[in-house]
């Protein structure tokens, strides 16, 4: 194993030709373009795999889901690949086989790990060639739900992700009789790189809803005229949505039945992990209460939803006491194009009602950045350059931009479009406490403000207004063990799940600073702000990008950089 603190250019510098791929969005790099045909066809949920040494292979094949067939990869021939379960404390080998025609990775979503271990090619190491092995070897130093995905080209929209849970090495802190993984994610028959070339051509190609959004909603003449000048429509919520996407539940459509058996009374563990390339979901189970006890796989204190949002990538755990026959699992998609479905059944066969699509959210004001008593917020569309001085200074205008939330609040109480107005309980993350205190509750020393922004025509995306490419070896760095406080404001319209590797961050979200909830994914809303703190004490270089993987792949990407504690720093 290579040191920890090797810098990424003394890494990836020694493979030569990857080191200059790194500087290209992975989209333009070449990789599969065309997909390659054949292969076995691919099962469709997983089977358990642990102990000290794993080995996983990734290979293509035929998916078929509700009848509609498309090319896929997958890990150990299924989607989602293989549970991975571990126990914390144990150390870990896992030998990953690439089968495919082009690279391959494997990312630990979430893991404490040594960086080069990371798994994201250009960053961390050169990733897995065609025909060969790369081994993964670390200590496992934490407990909790977490998954893996490919970081290579757009493999994790093919299938190319699976269950990752780590039991603590003493007791839960939570007890319950009976647990299930429930991975939610998409399926579409397009090769991802279609999808990618339709949103560079139109961004609304996927969005069916738009064609009569203004003739179903009760909108002012005035709200019409902005929309109609923002030349988008006010549910334009997703980018890709049920048009193509077929949502599923560890795999399966929703007429396909996915079920979990309980018996009546017990106590049952729901592990939720949004394993989707670019949709967040909105679960519920009509009839049954949840109560949220960890969030990306830290513990907090049990708080008791009916409703939550979960954003791409990011992974809640929850205890249900079912008395019923049998539940409903409802995951909405956000923009409620359709919904992936599983049972809980107390047997084989049983079957609840699954209510009917709610009425699709509409973006407003507060969405776009814009203050109801002012007005403040503007288009960029057809802006005069010296409107472009309202942007911060470390903002670079340019063809990147076309929207700026002249407003932006902090909505870290906001539960998330299409969730504000329901009568039922709804999690947000002001609700969220940490269970243990944090070990650091240092005063940050510095604020760092990072803005989340793009171009919607263009489908460019960009921290500070310039995309992975221009600035991928310009990391944004940090000295050892320093504490910073990050204050990302978002300047679109879209929410973004924005998501750190390596490090947990805390969210400054109203809690003291020893119980501010742990995570490594922050969703933040549209024309929002949200604050986080961070302890850089895991040196090396780390990808900090949206997790929207067109997003990610259109250029809403950075790398973080720690510099080790040998430096002094």
């Amino acid at each position: 194993m290579t040191s920890p603190n090797l810098s990424r250019r003394g890494f990836v510098g020694a493979v030569g030709a990857a080191a200059g791929l790194a500087a290209m969005p992975a989209w333009a790099q070449g990789h599969s373009v065309h997909p390659k045909r054949g292969g076995a066809p691919i099962k469709v949920g997983f089977d358990s795999l642990s102990g000290p040494v794993i080995d996983l292979t990734v290979a293509h094949g035929e998916r078929v889901v509700q009848g509609r067939k498309g090319h896929g990869i997958a890990v150990n021939g299924s989607v989602p690949g293989p549970l991975i379960r571990l126990r914390e404390g144990q150390n870990v080998r896992l030998n990953v086989t690439n089968h495919l025609a082009e690279d391959t990775s494997i990312h630990w979503h979430g893991l404490l790990l040594p960086f080069h271990m990371d798994g994201v090619p250009g960053i961390s190491f050169p990733g897995i060639k065609p025909g060969q092995t790369f081994t993964y070897e670390f200590p496992i130093r934490q407990s909790g739900t977490y998954w893996y995905h490919s970081h290579s080209g757009l493999q994790e929209q093919q299938g190319h992700y699976g269950p990752l849970i780590i039991d603590p090495a003493g007791a839960e802190p939570v007890e319950y009789d009976r647990e299930f993984i429930l991975l939610l994610s998409e399926f579409t028959p397009h090769h991802p790189h279609f999808i990618m070339d339709r949103l560079r051509k139109g961004e609304g190609y996927f969005n069916y809803q738009q064609t009569s959004w203004a003739d179903e909603y009760p909108l002012t003449a005035a709200d019409r005229r902005m929309w109609a000048e923002m030349r988008m429509p006010a549910t334009d919520i997703a980018d890709v949505t049920g048009s193509t996407y077929t949502y599923l539940a560890n795999g399966r459509g929703p007429k396909e039945g996915l079920e979990f058996l309980f018996t009546p009374g017990e106590r049952v563990r729901l592990r939720v992990i949004n394993g989707a390339a670019q949709t967040f979901f909105n679960l519920r189970i009509p009839g049954l209460a949840m109560t949220v006890i960890a969030a990306d796989g830290q513990n907090v204190k049990p708080v008791e939803v009916d409703e939550f949002q979960i954003g791409t990538a990011e992974t809640y755990d929850v205890i249900l006491t079912p008395t019923a026959e049998a539940y409903t699992i409802v995951a909405e998609s956000m923009d409620r194009s359709g919904m992936a479905l599983a049972t809980l059944a107390s047997r084989p066969g049983a079957r609840a009602a699954i209510p009917p699509p709610r009425k699709p959210p509409l973006l407003d004001m507060g969405d776009m950045g814009m203050n109801h008593g002012d007005g403040a917020g503007h288009s960029m569309k057809g802006m005069k350059m010296r409107d472009t001085l309202l942007l911060p200074p470390d903002v670079k205008v340019g063809p990147g931009i076309d929207m700026v939330s002249m407003a932006p609040v902090d909505k870290l109480g906001d539960p998330g479009l299409g969730l504000r107005d329901v009568a039922h309980r709804v999690l947000n993350y002001r609700m969220l406490s940490a269970l243990e205190p944090n070990r650091d509750t240092r005063r940050p020393s510095r604020l760092l403000e990072l803005h989340l922004t793009g171009n919607m025509e263009r489908y460019m995306w960009s921290f500070d207004g310039e995309m992975y490419s221009a600035v991928s070896d310009k990391p944004i760095r940090f000295a050892w063990n320093e504490r910073v406080r990050v204050k990302l404001v978002n300047n679109t319209m879209m929410a973004h799940p924005i998501h750190l590797h390596g490090m947990f961050f805390t969210l400054v979200n109203g809690e003291d600073a020893a119980h501010q909830p742990r995570k490594n994914i922050v969703i933040v809303q549209p024309g929002a702000s949200a604050q986080f703190d961070l302890t850089a004490d895991e040196p090396g270089d780390w990808a900090f990008h949206c997790h929207l993987l067109y997003h990610m792949h259109g250029g809403m990407m950075q790398t973080v950089t720690v510099m080790g504690p040998e430096s002094g720093a």
